[in-house]
């Protein structure tokens, strides 16, 4: 009898050992499994342009643009832990990356950057060619509309500004030049287009924030078209922002030229185009030096650009650092806009 019971009590003990156990796994998997408020970056892939090129010139393939991973949606606790074990994972709070919007306004925001991306990289490369491309202006795509902007609850992220005041723009520095004129306080009646619908927003003139200067308070990026001949398009797939640009450039150049750049070298790099061919400054870009030198590149292009960072932190520095770092025999070649990058592909090959 005695025994019976202490078998019994040995037994109750167990299962509730094994119901604790079961209870603290539960426990745990639902906090690993949780939610943050942050983000992931980690180093991408290292792709070949020449696949997203279309044109009936030879498209050349050693010219890799760089991405740069992110988490779909917000880290796991799990996974935000574990990226301290990532020596170059960063983590982003939602608040920085998004900027108020929503996970699908960002992705559509990454979408239009890259558009803008590659109708520059189009336009500057067909013109450097001795091409003449047609640039279509056709407004400017609202990205963000500042809290103090009188058009907060009228504009919405996606609608593309055509004019003001029944003042049609051919491009976005006439329309700012436009609207500087105009006296704080003055009423603005804004056409938009919506979905294929125009419409129209009256406000008025405000100070935009960070230029101290008159305009509607809106944070916007060109939207144009650019068609040559012969005929290229650019179409990257899911991959967005405006990083690629330079490469793009760098792509489409050969191939309206038919010069090979590379003479079969591995050639990667980074920065944002504008239409007069200046390279701009980009995130992420030790991740990118990362991925470019598991790929195999021998040279990595790195903007010199410092807006809105100290010298001692534009991409170029940053990525020499990153480099030091890997102990990488990829050679980091700074670059300030096309022709820098023109001329070393000139001199070296």
């Amino acid at each position: 009898m005695q025994n019976n019971t202490k078998q019994a009590k040995q037994n109750r003990n167990k299962a509730r050992n094994w119901l604790i156990a079961l209870v603290v796994l539960v426990v745990v998997t639902v906090v690993a499994c949780w939610p943050t408020n942050y983000y992931i970056e980690s180093p991408g892939e290292a792709v070949p342009v020449g696949q997203f090129i279309k044109s009936k010139n030879k498209k050349p393939n050693n010219f890799y643009l760089v991405t740069v991973s992110e988490t779909s949606r917000p880290a796991s606790v799990a996974q935000y832990l574990w990226s301290y074990t990532r020596k170059f994972d960063t983590r982003i709070p939602s608040s920085e990356l998004l900027g108020g919007q929503t996970g699908s306004q960002y992705q559509e925001l990454q979408g239009w950057f890259m558009d803008t991306s590659q109708q520059n990289a189009i336009y500057y490369a067909a013109k450097k060619a001795g091409l003449k491309p047609k640039l279509n202006y056709k407004g400017v795509y609202v990205l963000n509309v500042q809290k103090h902007s009188s058009f907060k609850n009228k504009l919405q992220v996606g609608d593309t500004v055509l004019g003001a005041n029944d003042h049609n723009f051919h491009s976005t520095e006439e329309m700012m030049a436009y609207l500087q004129k105009q006296k704080i306080g003055s009423k603005v009646t804004i056409s938009v287009l919506r979905n294929d619908e125009k419409k129209h927003f009256t406000g008025k003139i405000v100070r935009v924030e960070g230029t101290n200067k008159a305009g509607i308070g809106i944070q916007l990026v060109e939207n144009v078209k650019v068609t040559t001949k012969p005929k290229l398009t650019i179409n990257a797939g899911q991959i967005g922002g405006p990083s690629a640009g330079l490469m793009f450039t760098l792509t489409s150049y050969e191939v309206f030229t038919n010069h090979n750049l590379t003479k079969g070298h591995k050639v990667a790099g980074t920065g944002t185009i504008a239409p007069n061919g200046q390279v701009g400054i980009i995130g992420g870009v030790d991740k990118k030096v990362v991925s470019a030198s598991k790929a195999g590149a021998e040279v990595f292009f790195a903007p010199t650009d410092s807006t809105g960072v100290k010298k001692s932190a534009t991409n170029y520095v940053v990525a020499k650092k990153t480099a030091k770092q890997i102990h990488t025999k990829m050679k980091i070649v700074p670059v300030s806009s096309f022709k820098d990058a023109l001329k070393y592909l000139k001199s070296h090959y």
